[in-house]
C-alpha cells in the first residue's frame, strides 16, 4: 500500500515537524497524487528503532523463543530490526548456520534482522571472511560465561581475534577467572540453595572491570572497532569515560536504568537475574549521567528469554536472562516523560547511531529516499504492561504491570504497516539488513 501518514509530527533532525509524511513502495516520498491517507494526529513518528542485542534462541532452544516469535514481539513492541546474537544450539560460528538463520527468517520474520557470528578458539582464522557474509553484523566474544557454551577468555586467542576482525565486534564483557573464583567463594555449599540477591556479589564489580580493562587495551593497541554490551556499573563507566577511542562505542540497557538492587531482587528473585547482574541504585544513577553527558552511544534490550520453571530453579542454578525486545521502548519513552532523557537522545541511541556504527546506510534517519521503517509513537498515552499484551513464548517480564507514560502505536517495516494498537497487520515484511 502507498499511503501518507496525515497529521502527526515526524521527527527530522532533532526536532519534530508538523507534516505529512508520503510513503511509496517501501520508501519515504516526495508527495503524490492518490495516497491513501493513515491519520496521524497526535502522533509521533521516529525513523525505525533497532535492537542491535537480542536472543531469540531459535534453533535449539525454541521452547523459550524463536525467530518468529522474537520479530512478532519487536514490532509490537515498536521496533524494526534487530541484531540476534550467536550463543544458540548449534551456536552460530560459520557459514552454515549463518544461512540456516537467515533461511528461517526469509518470508516469514515480521522485523528485518541480522545475526552476529560467535568467535570461538577453533574460527579464529575464518573471522575475517564469516564477518564479511551478507546478513552478519558482527562478530561475539564471549569473555565471561553465560548462556550457551561460547566462551574466549585466554587474552592470547582474544588478541589473535581483535588483530584480525576488521568490522565492529561486540564482547561480553566478564572475567572468566574471576567468575569461576568467585563462585567458589561466594557459594561455598555447592548444593545449599542461596537468595537471588547475592548475584551481584558473585559477578561483582571487579569481574566485570577486569574483563573491560583487558578488552580495551588490546581494542586500543589494535584500533579496533569495539562495541562494548551491557556496561552495568559506575566503575566501568568512569574508566571508560577517560579511555574511550574513537572506534569504541557503549552500550546500557533499560534493565539496569530501571531497577536497582536490593529492590528488584527482593520483588523478583530470579526473575531479575541477568548478566551483567542489575546492581545498587549508585551504579543505576552513574549508568544515567553516562547516557546524557553522551558517553554512551547504543540502546540494546539484551532480550535473553527462560521460562518460568526454568526461573524457579534455586539460585545459583537459576538461568540468567530476561525478555526484553517488546518491552524497552516503552520503559524508555517513560522514562522521557519522566524527564531522565530527551527524546533526542533515545532516538540517538536506539536509531540514528546503530545505523551509523554498523555502517548501515538508508537508516537511521526520516528523509526522501530512505526506506520507511518507522516507529510510531504516542507520548502521552498512559498503558500498562500486562501479561495479554506480552507476546514472548515465556509469558512473563519484570517490567509486567509497570505503568508507563508513552506508548508504541504503529510499526512501519519496508513501507508496510506491521502493527497498529496492538494487532500484526499483513504479512511479514522483514528484510535481512545490508551492511
Amino acid at each position: 500500500m502507498n499511503f501518507v501518514l496525515k497529521g502527526g509530527d515526524v521527527y527530522k533532525e532533532g526536532k519534530l515537524l508538523k507534516e505529512d509524511l508520503y510513503i511509496k513502495d517501501g520508501f519515504i516520498s516526495e508527495s503524490f497524487a492518490g495516497a491513501t491517507e493513515v491519520r496521524a494526529e497526535g502522533l509521533t513518528i521516529l525513523p525505525g528503532m533497532i535492537d542491535t542485542q537480542v536472543h531469540l534462541r531459535e534453533p535449539g532452544l525454541t521452547h523459550k523463543e524463536d525467530l518468529i516469535s522474537g520479530s512478532r514481539q519487536a514490532v509490537l513492541g515498536g521496533i524494526t530490526g534487530f541484531f540476534e546474537m550467536p550463543n544458540t544450539t548449534p551456536p552460530t560460528i560459520d557459514a552454515i548456520a549463518l544461512k540456516d538463520k537467515l533461511t528461517r527468517c526469509e518470508g516469514k520474520s515480521w522485523s528485518n534482522y541480522a545475526f552476529y557470528i560467535g568467535a570461538t578458539h577453533g574460527n579464529i582464522d575464518k573471522l575475517e571472511a564469516l564477518e564479511k557474509l551478507d546478513g552478519a553484523c558482527g562478530v561475539k566474544i564471549f569473555m565471561g560465561s553465560s548462556t550457551g557454551s561460547l566462551l574466549v577468555s585466554e587474552l592470547e586467542y582474544l588478541e589473535q581475534i581483535v588483530s584480525k576482525i576488521k568490522g565492529r565486534f561486540a564482547v561480553h564483557s566478564e572475567s572468566e577467572k574471576l567468575l569461576k573464583q568467585r563462585f567458589r567463594e561466594v557459594f561455598p555449599d555447592a548444593n545449599k540453595e542461596y537468595p537471588a540477591s547475592m548475584h551481584p556479589e558473585w559477578r561483582n564489580v571487579d569481574v566485570a572491570m577486569t574483563s573491560t580493562k583487558q578488552i580495551v587495551e588490546l581494542s586500543k593497541k589494535y584500533n579496533a572497532k569495539l562495541h562494548i554490551l551491557h556496561i552495568s556499573s559506575a566503575e566501568e563507566m568512569d574508566y571508560l569515560k577517560k579511555n574511550k577511542f574513537a572506534n569504541m562505542s557503549i552500550e546500557v540497557l533499560p534493565q539496569h536504568l530501571t531497577l536497582s538492587a536490593p529492590e528488584c531482587y527482593e520483588r523478583f528473585g530470579t526473575h531479575a537475574q541477568m548478566n551483567p547482574p542489575i546492581r545498587s541504585k549508585r551504579h543505576t544513577e552513574r549508568l544515567w549521567a553516562a547516557v546524557n553527558s553522551g558517553l554512551v552511544d547504543v540502546l540494546g534490550s539484551d532480550h535473553a528469554p527462560h521460562t518460568a520453571e526454568e526461573k524457579k530453579r534455586p539460585y545459583p542454578k537459576s538461568p540468567a536472562g530476561l525478555p526484553g525486545v517488546q518491552t524497552t521502548l516503552p520503559l524508555m519513552l517513560n522514562h522521557v516523560h519522566q524527564g531522565k532523557l530527551s527524546l533526542k537522545k533515545l532516538v540517538d541511541l536506539f536509531s540514528i547511531n546503530p545505523a551509523r556504527l554498523f555502517d548501515m546506510p538508508g537508516l537511521g534517519e526520516i528523509k526522501v529516499g530512505r526506506r520507511a521503517d518507522l516507529s510510531i509513537v504516542d507520548l502521552n498515552k498512559k498503558e500498562k504492561i500486562t501479561k495479554d499484551w506480552l507476546a514472548s513464548k515465556v509469558k512473563w517480564s519484570p517490567f509486567e504491570d509497570f505503568e508507563v507514560t508513552g506508548w508504541p502505536v504503529m510499526t512501519i517495516v519496508s513501507g508496510q504497516i506491521v502493527c497498529r494498537d496492538g494487532e500484526i497487520l499483513g504479512k511479514p515484511p522483514g528484510r535481512r539488513y545490508d551492511f
